[in-house]
Order: structure tokens, then sequence, then C-alpha cells
């Protein structure tokens, strides 16, 4: 049996680098595709949105993930149907019924990649000593967010230069879909390479399906669980919607309520400073609760989650195209849900809290993807109907749900803060 920490230092950023290429692929970069390849806003937020459910699912069958082989050969499994389900997106996009085929391969792209997620995290628990656990966190986080800037950056980037090139979408995209399925086997073969075979991950421990369902059950009897689930649903009930219909809006002619920009300055804004103010969001308010904890915190991240978002109205109702409004209003908006979303993040962990926080906290997290599915799949709708500046205001009208459960949940005031102790 191979040692525990052994080449973390190669494996750990290779695994979560391709751990986050494909979703931003699914769920971000997806949407830019289907607008440049002319679908609508109704189809592109309901389909889009459909894409989550893998993720809102996989609570169900992780239990197999532990039960069958190894999570070294479920990760490379599914990262190896990843890419050829990309290869398949992109073989696809010249095809008459190019929407229902593109989003075939995208589901099984989503599908895998949530199993991916499952292996991965698990391998990364397996393969790593409690000690280095948590001294990697931070580079799995890095090199997450580093896949994040490789497909909403330097894909779309790529995207906009080859329509420009071509001046055929259709084409460009699918180069750039092949260029991303390469790159995705690429990843599989390094971590083939990379990843050593840890032999004690085999399912001599692993949890009986009997067992699970008793601990899915004991999630649902957790003290205000209802109240809970609640909140977790309606945390992002604007963003959820604003993530879906932000770049149609930045792409869309002036004709028709949007700002007329091109896939390559879309590429830049998000997948550059975006980013990069998404990451330092999020950093930011790990820091400040546990510094504080998470009770003095929560209704600020909850609000700046939420009021940046009234910047795209006013971009929409005042049209204006300045490149620095513009990019302003974008790095609000991420670095307020970077912000926001870490107080989000920490109650998942509270209510996870106690025996069987593992299962617990992939549950948790379903219901977190769920939170963005539903209000994601109407968001097109909303658009058409409100326009968008219309559309933004309603985005930021939907923080109210979550403002109001916010006086009815319940957890400790000083939770994630560190104790002395910890800071020694």
């Amino acid at each position: 049996m191979i040692e525990k920490d052994k080449g973390a230092w190669i494996w750990v950023p290779i695994l979560y680098f391709t751990q986050g290429l494909p979703y931003v692929l699914v769920v971000s970069v997806s949407v830019i595709m289907y607008k440049q390849l002319g679908v609508s806003n109704e189809d592109i937020g309901l389909y889009t949105s459909l894409l989550y459910l893998p993720w809102v699912l996989k609570p169900l069958w992780s239990p197999f993930v532990d039960l069958k082989s190894t999570k070294r050969k479920w990760f490379l499994a599914m990262q190896f149907l990843i890419a050829l389900a990309l290869f398949g997106v992109a073989l696809t996009i010249p095809s008459n019924m190019f929407l229902t085929a593109t989003l075939a391969c995208f589901w099984m792209a989503a599908f895998a990649s949530a199993t991916n997620d499952i292996a991965s995290d698990g391998y990364y628990m397996l393969g790593l000593t409690e000690k280095k656990q948590s001294f990697f966190v931070g580079m799995r986080s890095t090199f997450y967010r580093l896949a994040m800037v490789t497909g909403e950056g330097l894909i779309v980037v790529m995207a906009g230069f080859l329509e420009n090139k071509y001046g055929d979408n259709s084409k460009a995209w699918s180069l750039t879909m092949t260029t991303a399925a390469f790159l995705m086997l690429a990843l599989t073969v390094s971590n083939f390479f990379a990843a050593p075979k840890y032999e004690a991950e085999q399912d001599d421990d692993a949890e009986s399906p009997k067992g699970f369902f008793e601990v899915f059950a004991s999630f649902f009897k957790k003290p205000g669980i209802g109240m809970a689930l609640a909140f977790i649903l309606t945390y992002r009930l604007g963003e959820s919607q604003l993530v879906k219909m932000a770049a149609p809006f930045l792409l869309d002619a002036p004709d028709k309520g949007g700002l007329g920009y091109s896939t390559e300055q879309l590429g830049t804004i998000f997948g550059t400073a975006g980013v990069i103010f998404l990451s330092i969001g999020g950093i930011l308010g790990g820091i400040l609760i546990s510094r504080d904890g998470l009770k003095k915190w929560m209704l600020p991240m909850v609000l700046s989650l939420n009021l940046p978002n009234l910047l795209y109205a006013i971009l929409a109702m005042s049209k204006t195209t300045n490149i620095y409004a513009v990019t302003g209003t974008v790095i609000l908006e991420k670095f307020g849900y970077g912000f926001g979303f870490a107080a989000f993040l920490m109650y998942l962990i509270y209510i996870a809290e106690g025996k069987s926080k593992t299962s617990h906290y992939a549950i948790a997290t379903g219901f977190m993807a769920l939170g963005m599915m539903l209000p994601g799949m109407i968001s097109g709708f909303m658009q058409q109907w409100l326009g968008y500046g219309g559309f933004f205001v309603w985005v930021v009208i939907a923080a109210l749900p979550a403002l109001f459960l916010l006086n009815f949940i319940k957890y400790p005031a000083d939770f994630g803060k560190k104790t002395s102790t910890e800071n020694e």
C-alpha cells in the first residue's frame, strides 16, 4: 500500500483543475455558446439550468462510488467520459438538431462531472492525512478557480477570436469545444500518471445501501430542517437567475436591450476580472467569519450577494456601454457573490454537523444546486416578459425571501470562529 501524501504537490493541482473545468464548461460556457448560436433566452435559461440536475441528485448515487471499484478508477473513467461528451458537443454543433444533440452531450458531461466530484473529493480525503488535507485546501481552491479562468476566460476568448476569423459562429464553437475536449483528455492522462494507486480505498469499509438510506432519513430529522432548507433554496434566488442572463445581456444587440459586446470582450471581463474578484470576495468572507463568527456577517453577506445586482438594472435602463461601467458592475457583482457565498457555505457546514456529516453535507449541497436550478429555469421567461431593466430589478427583489427567513433560522453566533488555540 502506498503511503499517504505521496506526490500530493503534483496530483492535487491537476485533480482539482480537472474538477473545475467541466463544471464551468457545462454551467457557464454553454450559456455563451448557445447565445452566439442563436438560441432564445427562454431556452437558454430553461435548458442550461436543467444541466444542474446531476449535481442536485449526486447524493443519491454517491454510495455506489464507495461500494464499487476505487475512487481513482471512478474519476479516471468519468474524466474520459467528459472528454468524449465534449467531442460530442463539437461534432453535433453543425448538425440540424444541434440544440437537442449538444444538450444530450452536455447532460452526459454533467453527470460524469458530478460523479467525478464525488470520486475526486473521496480520493482527496483518502490519499492525504488530516493535516495535509487542511494544508492543501487552499491549493484545491486555487486550481479550481484557475479552471474557471480557463473556461470563462481563455476558452471564451478563443471562441470570440474564431468567430471573428471565420465569420461562422457554428464553426468557431465547434473548434472551441474540440479544443476543450482535447484539453480534458490531456488532463485525464495527466491524472492517470500523477495520482498514485491507494489500495486502501477498496470497499472494505464502504457504507451499505441500507445504512446510507438511514443516514439520508436522519438528515430530515434535524431540528428546524424545514426552515433551514427553505433558506438554502432561496439564498440565491436572485443570483441564480442573474447568472443565466448576465452574458446574454452583454451579448445582445442594443435594439434587443443588450449592450452589444463581443464574445472576446465577454471572455476577458468575466474570465479575468470577474473570477479574480469572485475569489477575493470568497477569501475575505472566509477570513472575517473565522475572526468574528457567522452571526456577525450573515446579514452583510446576504446583502452583498444581492445589492450589486442593482447595478445591472442601472446598466440596462441607462443603456450605457462604457467599458469601465460594465467591468465595474461585473467586478462588484462577482466580489459580492464570492463574499456572500462564504456565509452560505459556512451555514451548509453547520447544517451537516453531527454524525454522518460527510453524507449530510452532500445532501445539503444537493439542495444548494436545486436552489440554482429551479430559478434559473424561469430566468429566460422572466427576462423576455420584463425586459432586461425590469428583469434585473426583479432579481434584486428576489432577495427578500432569504432576508425574511434569516429571522427564523438558528445557528450558533460564533460558528466558524477560530478559537485562540486554533490560532496559535
